[in-house]
């Protein structure tokens, strides 16, 4: 139940993380308690930045942030802390807490029954599924059964029985929520209203109503404030032309120029800042690898995890140039293993072309070295397509990767412009093979388009794991193999 009690608000708050890099700008709203709020703007505008200025992990350069007296909040990250990968699901939980916690274990049964999960408390973290990770940091956020519940695209990994999970349980939260997500549906299912964070002004506009409406709304103001701009443009246009021409006839007609040129410095000032709508990445292309042919795989058997143990399957897969599979199941099952198997030649019943490259996407980024800057990954492509500075400078540039962006090492990047790089150095690779494990995470939704274009115009066989229907409907598949059948 809403009321009017205003639990978070930002009072003329100004950060950023360099003085190259400003996220807000004397940004003013508020939140109340008991709302639900997506928080919105294009990747690498500062969204997650906002969660860690809540939570207190950074403190603003000017302005005010005031938290209510007593308030618990509690964040699910989009990704488990590499250094935490070693920890137990229960040491995982026990972190969440300052002090010791007495029967944690009952506890921990709870937060994860709410997310649909059942494993051994003495997991190590590194072994579970991308989708088990998802689904772990939402459970440790619960656990903490806070006022404001911070959720940080929380459904990527996530299956459809995940989401619909999740979904029910943010609709029934007798709390605060703030949501950051790439997933429209799943937005509009909850939200009632909607904090947007523009990347060009670094203000955060305050909207109400649900998330279609919202996104329509704020489609129709940027139009508004297109054709007021075009209507000023063309006003001054000719103001400008009469000036000059008086300014040339010299006398007292100088004078009147002059007075013209200060009406058109006042007209200047009414026109609204442009802002753009999210840039989008430019198409492109993923090179196949030359005279490659044949089978480039076989595969005769995969292992599945079913009650917690390994159970090897007879399979009959291959897959030649231009042959697709699609892999499914639910989290958990062994779909990431495989694929990670497959991609390093360590599957038990795999058989791979004897010098086939393979270009993959993993789901953490974890073949990207993080302690290497974005231009040391993309120079650095073994086997690639060799450019040269003016070229890969172009190349990066379609992907939304500036100079700036190009000397940031891996690690300080957004989870989306890790995914945006991803694929940069893919289509530098010249692949056999594609393994794409849930390439749609963490990436805005107007770049979604262009990336199954390219990949369904990619001319070497493909391995495919996705969890958005729309987003495999774009891209033609030959086989499928579903890994939850042999579990029944």
């Amino acid at each position: 139940m809403l009321n009017n009690e205003t639990i978070v608000k930002f009072n003329n708050v100004s950060f950023g993380w360099s003085e190259t890099k400003p996220i807000l700008s004397e940004a003013d709203f508020g939140v109340r308690r008991g709302s639900k709020i997506t928080l919105m703007g294009q990747n690498g505008a500062g969204k997650s930045t906002i969660f860690e200025l809540i939570m207190g992990a950074a403190e603003p350069e000017s302005g005010a942030i005031n938290i209510a007296g007593g308030l618990t909040i509690a964040t699910a990250r989009q990704v488990i802390d590499r250094k935490d990968l070693e920890l137990t699901i229960k040491e995982f939980f026990e972190k969440c807490f300052t002090g010791k916690v007495y029967d944690i274990d009952p506890k921990i049964d709870n937060a994860m029954e709410v997310v649909n999960l059942k494993l051994p408390h003495n997991r190590i973290l590194k072994t579970l599924s991308g989708g088990q990770q998802a689904r772990l940091l939402l459970a440790s956020a619960l656990i903490q059964d806070p006022d404001l519940l911070l959720l940080d695209e929380p459904t990527n990994n996530l299956d459809k029985a995940g989401i619909e999970h999740l979904t029910d349980f943010i609709i029934n939260y007798p709390k605060t929520c703030i949501v950051i997500s790439h997933d429209a549906d799943f937005l509009n299912s909850f939200t009632q209203g909607v904090l947007y964070l523009d990347i060009f002004t670094k203000k955060v506009e305050q909207y109400t109503g649900n998330y279609f409406k919202v996104v329509e709304e704020i489609k129709m103001r940027l139009e508004r404030e297109r054709m007021k701009n075009a209507r000023l443009e063309k006003d001054i246009s000719q103001r400008m032309e009469q000036a000059n021409f008086f300014a040339q006839k010299g006398g007292h007609l100088r004078d009147v120029s002059a007075k013209m040129r200060k009406t058109i410095e006042k007209l200047e000032e009414e026109k609204v800042d442009s802002r753009q709508e999210d840039k989008t990445i430019k198409n492109f292309t993923i090179h196949v690898q030359p005279d490659i042919g044949g089978t480039l795989l076989k595969l005769d058997s995969v292992t599945i995890v079913k009650n917690h143990k390994f159970i090897d399957k007879k399979v009959n897969i291959e897959l030649g140039k231009r042959d697709r599979l699609l892999l499914v199941g639910p989290n958990g099952i062994g779909k990431t293993t495989l694929l990670e198997k497959l991609a390093s030649g360590h599957a038990k019943g795999e058989h791979t072309k004897a010098g086939l490259q393979i270009g993959y996407y993993r789901q953490d980024f974890s073949n990207l070295d993080f302690t290497k800057t974005v231009h040391e990954t993309l120079s650095h492509i073994k086997g690639g397509i060799e450019i040269t500075e003016q070229h890969l400078r172009a190349h990066a540039a379609g992907f939304l990767i500036d100079a700036e962006m190009l000397k940031a090492k891996i690690e300080k990047l957004s989870e989306g412009q890790k995914g945006l790089v991803a694929f940069a150095a893919i289509s530098l690779q010249k692949p056999g093979l594609l393994i794409l494990d849930e390439p749609t995470n963490h990436i805005n939704f107007r770049h979604i388009p262009v990336i199954a274009k390219a990949i369904n115009e990619f001319d070497g066989a493909m391995i495919l794991v996705s969890h958005m229907p729309e987003f495999v409907a774009k891209i033609k598949i030959e086989q499928t193999l579903d890994l939850g059948k042999f579990l029944k």
